[in-house]
């Protein structure tokens, strides 16, 4: 007679989380699309594939899982191990601040340290009450532009990028949180089709410098490179945003740009600015703010 225990949800994650590490996938190697160690991106599997709330762990972890069941979840992290694709490809959302959104190959999953910001309401002190025209400049898969609208209610948003299967899924993510009337679409190259009079600039552009895309890890190389590769320095959309970002600005507004790790770059190519940098969980040289009598 077969007495052994079943296995419980929390052991099921344990066993693929070990075999994510045995298979030699480390945060360097792939996590940080939504993960950040072997047990949230086995948790974020398993709970997905058995159907089960994906942040509520402790109230399933000592469910039973019926050997079938162990055997999808195997093969489901199987797949994530053999063709290093990204969980959120795998499983069509990845969120962002607790919210949902769905992606797939054709956009950069969302990760944008912006969204921290407009959550704890730093940037808000650079605000007013005339503040009423966002735009999201590389929207991707429109992320930024749905956390602002649903930060503020009283703001219309553009949600700018120039790539058409880009705009396609942000069209998704729009409707899907009921934000049509209020988030407008663009397809530009940069700002050239932007609108202009805007009081909050949000930009989470492709920034990641040629040595470093040379050094990216095979689950990042499934992203779209034109949302990461930003040419030698990292710096050349930046170059082109702050050649033109001030004639589409009004009086007092701001500029709020990610760069990740490219601080240093950043600073040999604008020696003359002096950004504000923000806090994020990621340190206080991703994020920076930039006023618009700075960029004139």
């Amino acid at each position: 007679m077969n007495t052994a225990a079943p296995v419980t949800v929390l052991a099921l994650i344990e066993q693929m989380a070990a075999r994510l590490e045995a298979a030699g996938l480390t945060f360097s190697d792939g996590f940080g699309q939504g993960t950040a160690n072997a047990f949230d991106e086995a948790a974020w599997l398993v709970l997905w594939k058995l159907g089960l709330p994906i942040h509520d762990l402790d109230s399933v972890e000592n469910q039973p899982v019926a050997p079938a069941d162990q055997a999808q979840v195997a093969m489901f992290l199987e797949a994530r191990i053999k063709t290093r694709k990204p969980a959120a490809y795998l499983t069509n959302e990845a969120w962002l601040m607790g919210v949902p959104f769905y992606v797939d190959e054709r956009v950069i999953i969302p990760r944008s340290f912006i969204a921290e910001l407009l959550d704890d309401a730093s940037i808000d002190p650079w605000l007013t009450e005339k503040t009423r025209r966002v735009l999201d400049l590389c929207t991707g898969n429109g992320s930024l532009a749905v956390l602002a609208a649903l930060t503020y209610p009283e703001v219309t948003v553009d949600a700018a990028d120039i790539s058409p299967d880009a705009l396609a899924v942000a069209r998704i993510n729009v409707d899907r949180h009921q934000l049509a009337d209020r988030i407008t679409l663009i397809e530009s190259d940069g700002l050239a089709a932007c609108r202009g009079g805007y009081d909050l600039i949000l930009c989470n552009p492709p920034y990641v410098n040629a040595a470093s895309m040379a050094a990216l890890p095979a689950e990042f190389r499934a992203e779209p490179n034109l949302a990461l590769a930003g040419g030698a320095d990292g710096m050349d959309f930046v170059r082109d945003l702050f050649r033109t970002a001030a004639a589409q600005m009004n009086e007092n507004a701001v500029l709020v740009l990610e760069i990740g790790h490219e601080r240093a770059n950043f600073e040999r190519a604008f020696p003359h600015l002096e950004p504000l940098w923000f806090d994020t969980s990621a340190g206080s040289d991703q994020v920076m703010l930039l006023t618009r009598e700075q960029l004139a």
